[in-house]
């Protein structure tokens, strides 16, 4: 698509999540006055269980479709439902973008599977298919192998996730009534989208049974062209050891050029064949140092706007340059090596028993922990008097996330000693409850 002479191009951001507020303002000057962004309402943080979708992408349209409110392209960097949802309406506009029916068969887990095992059969566990409205899920005890891992074909993060290691325990989990709470009120939107633009025969009301996943983990990030698909960079994810809950993401990968290039390649098999145009991408991988084999966790077919900066950081391009590209159909060309730091991390802040919020920074003190290192990003995701002990339907349930601080150095000793003197400088303090 050509730009209108003597404009920048226009691009709506549907659902915009807490990333894209902060990171499209950091974004250098030729980027912003490229590309005038609409951010739409409401913001993903506060779509209701039953907001009406279907009425938002038709609102979105008829506001977009005339030349007034013409728009050049559109993106979410939210998984559910923003990323749909821009799909459907750029299909709409006939703006560049995946069509809703791909989107959707690339974030449901059971058929994302089916299309991973087609294109990298080395690199998709075992799974099933679990309906929790049957005994056991309707699976034969024999079919399984313990333990295992059972997540919902539609969540985020590590909500109603966890390892089972019989099948006592699987009628166990299925039996929970926080399982059936999560089925009749965080799916709704999805089983809406799936009726809507697809004819596939399980919604969002089942979960995935699959082999138990050991070893390294990373997030790998691309885009998709019309034609092409390109690795942007592979993150690490450091764990804490006793909970599993991510506390450090760490770009570049520590991992091996060798191991690193086998993944790029698993990648660009598995999302041609899903088929995602005119976006960014991530797929979570694990990589099995002993039996030296790779794994797909899952695929996410949008960006990770918490990673966006990192790249820009040690690169010079960040995310949200390449989703804007993409989203106006043009084809990014990303930098290598030319940021200001070797190394940059993104570092969840967590507690991990139930806690009143006593005291959260101000935003001077926000100003002033970012302003310690240049590129410092802050998230924060508290006020005081809120209570953190939601750990069951949040994030890992292991830990609450009270926000998020992006930064960079010139090498990993560093990185560490400066994320410490950011957090004193936020100085956040709690109150076991």
């Amino acid at each position: 698509m050509q730009q209108r002479d003597g404009t920048s191009k226009r691009v709506l951001v549907v659902f915009p999540t807490a990333w894209d507020e902060k990171q499209l303002k950091v974004l250098p000057a030729p980027v912003t006055d490229r590309y005038q962004t609409e951010l739409s309402s409401p913001a993903d943080h506060d779509c209701a269980w039953n907001y009406d979708v279907l009425g938002f992408i038709e609102e979105q349209v008829r506001a977009h479709e005339g030349p007034d409110g013409r728009i050049d392209g559109v993106l979410s960097s939210s998984d559910y439902p923003g990323a749909t949802v821009a799909g459907a309406i750029a299909a709409r506009l006939g703006l560049p973008g995946t069509e809703p029916e791909r989107v959707i068969r690339c974030s449901h887990k059971y058929y994302s599977r089916i299309e991973q095992r087609e294109a990298a059969p080395e690199a998709t566990p075992w799974f099933e298919l679990v309906d929790p409205r049957l005994a056991r899920g309707g699976l034969a005890s024999e079919r399984l192998s313990f333990p295992c891992f059972i997540k919902p074909v539609k969540g985020a993060f590590s909500v109603m996730s966890e390892t089972i290691d019989s099948i006592e325990e699987l009628d166990a989990f299925l039996a929970r009534p926080s399982v059936a709470e999560f089925l009749s009120g965080y799916v709704h939107i999805f089983n809406q989208l799936v009726s809507t633009f697809t004819r596939l025969e399980a919604d969002g009301s089942f979960f995935l049974l699959e082999g138990l996943l050991k070893g390294k983990q990373v997030t790998l990030e691309g885009f998709a062209t019309e034609n092409d698909v390109q690795v942007l960079g592979i993150v690490d994810s450091v764990r804490q050891q006793r909970t599993k809950s991510f506390v450090r993401f760490d770009y570049p990968s520590s991992l091996s050029r060798r191991v690193q290039t086998r993944m790029e390649d698993i990648a660009v098999r598995v999302i041609r064949r899903l088929g995602l145009r005119h976006t960014l991408f991530n797929i979570e991988m694990t990589y099995d140092l002993r039996r030296d084999r790779i794994f797909i966790v899952e695929v996410n077919p949008r960006m990770c706007g918490q990673f966006a900066d990192l790249y820009e950081k040690v690169d010079g391009t960040n995310g949200y340059e390449v989703a804007l590209a993409l989203a106006v159909g043009e084809r990014p060309v990303p930098r290598k090596g030319a940021g200001r730091y070797r190394c940059a991390s993104s570092f969840p802040l967590r507690i991990f028993q139930p806690s009143r919020v006593v005291k959260a920074p101000s935003p001077e003190a926000i100003a002033a922990a970012e302003d310690l290192y240049p590129g410092t990003l802050v998230w924060p995701e508290c006020e005081v008097n809120d209570t953190l002990d939601d750990f069951e339907t949040l994030e890992d349930g292991k830990s609450a996330r009270f926000g998020v601080v992006n930064l960079g150095a010139p090498d990993r000793e560093s990185i560490q000693h400066r994320f410490e003197e950011v957090r004193r400088t936020l100085d956040y303090r709690f109150q076991p409850v």
